[in-house]
C-alpha cells in the first residue's frame, strides 16, 4: 500500500543567466509519463484548493509563482510540503489524499499529470477516501 513516504520533492533542471530562467521538464525527469498539465492561477491568498485522491493518476505539483502548502496523507500518517521554487516539484502516487493550503497572492500552481482527466478517477470525499484505503 502507497504511503506518504512515496511522495518526495524532485528538483528540475534549471538555466539561468542575466535574462533569467529556464526549466525544462523531460520524461526522463520523472517517474511517469505527462499526459497532461492544468494550472491554477488568480487564488486569493490564503486559499485553498484541491482536497481529494486519485485511483491511478501520478502528479507532479510546482509552484511556479508564489507559495503554497500541499498536505498529503494515507489516512493515518500525514506530511506537508511547502512549494515555493519554480525548479522543484512534489511528487504525489496515486491513492494519496492531498490539500493545497494557503496560497499566497498572485501565487501559480503548474500541475503535470500521468492521465487524462477521468472524473471516475477522482475520490472526492474524505469519508469514501477512508472506505477505498481499507480495500487497497
Amino acid at each position: 500500500m502507497i504511503s506518504t513516504d512515496a511522495c518526495r520533492i524532485i528538483d528540475l533542471k534549471h538555466f539561468g543567466d542575466r535574462r533569467g530562467l529556464l526549466t525544462p521538464v523531460d520524461h526522463d525527469d520523472l517517474p511517469f509519463e505527462v499526459k497532461r498539465l492544468f494550472y491554477l492561477y488568480d487564488i486569493p491568498g490564503g486559499a485553498d484548493r484541491g482536497g481529494h485522491a486519485h485511483k491511478k493518476c501520478h502528479q507532479l505539483i510546482v509552484s511556479v509563482l508564489g507559495s503554497f502548502e500541499v498536505k498529503v496523507t494515507d489516512g493515518i500518517h500525514e506530511k506537508s510540503f511547502v512549494m515555493a521554487r519554480a525548479f522543484s516539484g512534489l511528487y504525489i502516487p496515486p491513492t494519496l489524499w492531498s490539500s493545497l493550503v494557503d496560497f499566497s497572492s498572485g501565487a501559480i500552481c503548474l500541475v503535470l499529470t500521468s492521465d487524462l482527466f477521468d472524473e471516475e478517477d477522482y475520490i472526492r470525499k474524505f469519508e469514501d477516501y477512508q472506505r477505498f484505503r481499507k480495500i487497497v
